[in-house]
């Protein structure tokens, strides 16, 4: 079977080429191949690669809870998905629902705004291994975050911040099930600003040429 990942050409893009893998061929698919499980020596993988980020003063303040399809813990992040996430989000076979401290629990102190920014530093490192390991990841916000919260049983001094859909792409077969939209989603061009648009040289609005 020759898959999506394989016939949809994601890089090099103008920028991609001078960047390493798997940084430049990772995208975020609309349509997982749903009979294809996840195993949990490579989900190890991943979450460790998570764990191994680095932190505020070493303070980790991240959590993940794993949610596989087919289980309690999927129903109640199906229930709370945005529209607009529903019809692809319960293809993948693992979601992993991101969070971080953001108020004192059980002796640990938060780090303040610093707490954000070290989840997505985590976050990066397991979307990253995910594509090292022949995974594709696609985040999501669009979802009832407070219902997650209190399915998953965070305690409240956690803030959930966003899911992260986990699985291999779909074959071109299942593919051309999905409806027009997921199509859409899942070929849309892989584009970013150019980076003269985003560094600059010195001071901000002085362009960085390279």
């Amino acid at each position: 079977m020759t898959t999506t990942q394989e016939t949809l050409v994601r890089a090099p893009r103008p920028g991609a080429e001078l960047i390493a893998e798997p940084m430049r061929s990772r995208w975020s698919p609309a349509v997982f191949d749903t009979e294809r499980p996840v195993g949990s020596d490579v989900l190890d993988g991943l979450l460790a690669a998570a764990a191994w980020a680095p932190s505020t003063g070493n303070s980790q303040p991240w959590a993940y809870v794993v949610v596989r399809r087919g289980t309690p813990a999927h129903d109640v992040v199906r229930d709370a998905l945005s529209r607009g996430n529903s019809g692809w989000v319960p293809t993948a076979p693992v979601v992993v629902v991101a969070a971080t401290l953001v108020e004192e629990w059980e002796g640990r102190k938060p780090m303040g705004d610093f707490a954000l920014y070290d989840l997505g530093q985590s976050v990066a490192h397991l979307t990253l291994q995910a594509q090292a390991s022949g995974l594709h990841t696609h985040q999501f916000a669009g979802f009832d975050h407070d219902a997650v919260a209190r399915g998953l049983g965070f305690p409240p001094a956690y803030r959930v911040m966003t899911g992260i859909a986990i699985g291999y792409v779909a074959g071109d077969e299942l593919v051309a099930e999905a409806d027009e939209d997921l199509q859409g989603r899942h070929a849309k061009e892989r584009v970013r600003h150019g980076v003269g648009e985003v560094a600059y040289a010195g001071e901000f609005g002085t362009p960085y040429a390279g």
